[in-house]
């Protein structure tokens, strides 16, 4: 039974996601790795305030707006591919990998 190998990666540098998506979808192609997507996520907004000080007391600035983009791809069969793609992702993007174990229809 076949395995999807499922990874949603995200960042607030967009370019740098885009060039890793697009680097894993060329080695998929040169590999002849069945690839699914990229499937953009709506745009996240995270808002964190900020502090003067570091006590309580001290006042806040402004809070720190940036926005979070989010891509999944899938990866169906090609284990030990799907893994070396998983194993290690550049400073920045965060990966959230799931794994997913397709029953072919006739099987119990």
């Amino acid at each position: 039974m076949p395995f999807v190998t499922k990874l949603r990666l995200t960042s607030g540098d967009r370019g740098a996601l885009d060039r890793e998506i697009a680097d894993i979808k060329t080695a998929a192609a040169r590999k002849g790795v069945e690839f699914n997507g990229p499937h953009p996520d709506p745009l996240a907004e995270r808002r964190v305030p900020q502090s003067k000080h570091l006590s309580a007391h001290g006042g806040r600035f402004e809070d720190w707006t940036y926005t979070v983009y989010a891509r999944s791809i899938e990866i169906v069969g090609h284990d030990e591919f799907a893994r070396s793609v998983a194993d290690g992702f550049p400073a920045g993007i965060h990966a959230e990998v799931e794994i997913e174990r397709i029953r072919s229809a006739n099987s119990s």
